[in-house]
């Protein structure tokens, strides 16, 4: 039970944690979450999540202000132009409710709302790719409270960041391995955006490299550890403000340990070995400390999978039975694996070595379970699931600490207060008079307002100012608690700002100016410093406020119009729309900007082959710039080069898009050597 009481915590970081469903709500909740990021049913970047229903929603909003604890709901998908309306009703609703901020990846979409909605709290998710200083001090004059960092940010650039907005670094769970916003690899090879909450994960599937015609290396050359930062925590710097936990896709067990394991560390409790393999038991593709503190040991090309801790080793085996010696617990229902053939099973069966039935197998002990995987060798046997730190109950066990304060003077009104430091309620009863027969004690009195029960509140602290000798009916003394705990409950669900709702009006673009694209040339991809490397003319990637002739290149993800037209409004002097948007949907987009905002001179890539990942740093051991060829399991063939900083990954074809089909005013057309 986590009752936030006595905490002896030594860094003033929020805690942020992940809940894919309601159950990972309670399980955030209830081992002390600080605050919790959730989606409902739409542009929640997760699709494949359960998410959370209207009802949910109103729900976990409501229990996030009773127990103090702050709901960011994700809206950080791209939004297309057709759901703009569906966007901005969902946001509203979220805004009505008192949600404590919105993150958002839609340049135009948090441009909007900052506008619409001025008191409403955005973030800007890490799919923003924030990976400039630039842009970090863009999104803060822009009126974003805080900022997700990528995780490619080093500590060393994070203590660079002297600007007063919030920042949130994640610290724990899976990583991706190119700049987020900036994979389009999902989107481009089976058609299902990453942008967009669909990704299917290319990065974890097999691939083999090739340098001209010779293989050089094959596994699961893309496929990054996890991210593991729990012993190194202190050692982050004083501006970020939020701890992140990934992990909407985990289940219940998985968010209530890994929120358990982070609060001990923060509240300076130490951990136990058994918590260290508990934690691989969880989730584990092997632990990296990744970019934030400089590791080069980022890949597991060996597995993409879940490996789990170890347990013991097989030591014989036959068609019926796996006979296996253990150095760890062992129940029944618990998941192993088998390290090298990896092959994973339930264990349904456990048995002794008299073929008796047991439900628990300790350390040292030789034990069998049932050949369902059909395993022929003697292998390490490692734990994927512990049926022992299941959770099962998700009833809400975290309280509320809250002083009480009792004056009972004969002569004087009876008064009760309960306060929990930002708000106080008081009761006022009848006059206190003297006992004849039957006083109540100092002790009856703490005893009967401790009797706080099934309410969120728990005591922390009762002062007692009474005198001697008084008389206090027990059933007024109930009536008073149970008043002063419906009271506190309405002062903090009452505790969030009312919404402004403003008229938002637009200025109408008429330029006559002609873009003479041979003019400009490609920035380098994601420098901390744009201003380093910025040319009089350039194309370019990140976002920031232009001080020089720049065009917004294809991977600022330009799908709506309002996206084009703040863009436009920062100095951009031409933008191009998204490669992930097909004929069809580029023409109806055009047609929106030329009606909603008129003449914007417009950029779309129509032939060439596209920048599917940019990766930083060199994790495939390439020679600096020099032509590699990665291939998948279907034979799919993506160009790939090392430019001395990051890697750059191509589509495995070139995209061909009809010109015809979108010749508009100001409209221009790049092919294989323009928009990045």
């Amino acid at each position: 039970m986590y009752l936030n009481i006595n905490r002896k915590t030594v860094m003033f970081m929020e805690l942020l944690v992940p809940a894919g469903d309601i159950n990972s709500f309670y399980a955030a909740l209830n081992n002390g979450a600080d605050a919790i990021y959730l989606s409902g049913k739409m542009f929640g970047a997760r699709s494949y999540a359960k998410n959370f229903t209207i009802d949910e929603l109103k729900t976990v909003l409501k229990l996030g202000k009773i127990y103090g604890v702050k709901i960011y709901v994700t809206m950080n998908t791209l939004v297309k132009e057709s759901e703009v309306e569906d966007f901005l009703k969902e946001v509203e609703f979220l805004y009505s409710l008192g949600v404590d901020a919105i993150l958002m990846q839609d340049f135009g979409m948090i441009s909007l709302c900052l506008e619409k909605y001025p008191n409403l709290e955005i973030h800007a998710s890490t799919q923003v790719n924030s990976s400039s200083y630039e842009t970090i001090k863009l999104l803060y004059e822009m009126g974003v409270k805080r900022v997700v960092l990528p995780r490619e940010m080093s500590i060393n650039e994070i203590k660079k960041i002297d600007i007063p907005i919030e920042i949130e670094v994640f610290i724990h769970g899976a990583l991706c391995v190119s700049y987020s916003g900036n994979c389009l690899f999902s989107s481009m090879l089976g058609g299902r955006s990453g942008n967009r909450g669909e990704c299917v994960g290319s990065c974890r599937l097999p691939y083999k490299l090739y340098k001209d015609k010779t293989l050089i290396d094959e596994g699961y050359l893309l496929s990054m550890k996890e991210l593991n930062t729990s012993l190194d925590i202190k050692k982050l710097p004083s501006n970020v403000t939020s701890l992140k936990i990934e992990g909407r896709m985990k289940s219940p067990s998985y968010v209530g340990f890994i929120t358990k394991y982070y609060r001990k560390i923060l509240d300076n409790e130490e951990l136990s070995t058994k918590d260290l393999e508990d934690l691989k038991s969880m989730f584990y593709r092997g632990f990296t400390k990744g970019h934030l503190f400089n590791d080069s040991d980022l890949i597991n090309k060996k597995s993409p999978n879940h490996l789990g801790s170890h347990l013991g080793k097989v030591i014989d085996v036959n068609d019926e039975r796996i006979r296996i010696e253990l150095d760890r617990p062992l129940l029944q229902g618990d998941g192993i694996r088998f390290k090298e053939s990896n092959k994973g099973m339930i264990v349904n069966f456990l048995y002794d070595l008299k073929d008796n039935l047991i439900n628990k197998g300790n350390p040292k002990q030789i034990v069998e379970v049932d050949n369902k995987v059909k395993l022929t060798s003697l292998d390490e046997v490692r734990k994927t699931t512990d049926k022992s730190l299941e959770i099962t109950d998700f009833t809400i066990t975290r309280k509320v600490p809250i002083n009480i304060e009792v004056k009972a003077k004969v002569g004087e009104v009876f008064t009760l207060s309960f306060s929990d430091l930002s708000h106080t309620v008081t009761y006022t009863g009848n006059v206190v008079e003297k006992s004849i027969n039957n006083p109540i004690s100092k002790e009856r009195l703490i005893s009967q307002l401790e009797k706080l029960g099934n309410t969120p509140f728990i005591s922390k602290r009762i002062s007692i100012d009474m005198d001697e000798d008084i008389f206090i009916r027990i059933g007024d003394l109930n009536i008073a608690r149970r008043t002063l705990s419906e009271r506190l409950i309405g002062e903090r669900l009452n505790d969030y700002k009312e919404p402004i709702i403003n008229e938002v009006t637009f200025d109408k673009i008429n330029t006559k100016e002609i873009i003479d694209l041979d003019n400009y040339g490609e920035v380098e991809r994601n420098p901390f410093y744009i201003k380093d490397v910025l040319k009089d003319k350039s194309i370019v990637s990140n976002l920031f406020r232009p001080t020089t002739n720049v065009i917004a290149s294809y991977h600022l993800n330009v799908f709506n119009s309002y996206t084009a037209y703040y863009l436009y409004k920062l100095g951009y002097k031409g933008i191009t729309l998204s490669v992930e948007l097909n004929s069809l949907e580029l023409k109806n987009l055009i047609e929106s900007i030329r009606k909603r905002f008129g003449n914007i001179p417009i950029v779309i890539k129509t032939k060439g082959y596209v920048e599917v990942m940019l990766i930083k740093g060199n994790i495939l051991n390439l020679d600096k710039d020099t032509s590699y060829t990665l291939v998948n399991v279907k034979n799919d063939k993506f160009k790939t080069y090392f430019d001395g900083r990051c890697t750059h990954i191509n589509s495995s074809y070139s995209i061909n898009l009809d010109e015809k089909e979108l010749e508009f005013d100001n409209v221009y057309f790049v092919g294989e050597n323009r928009g990045n």
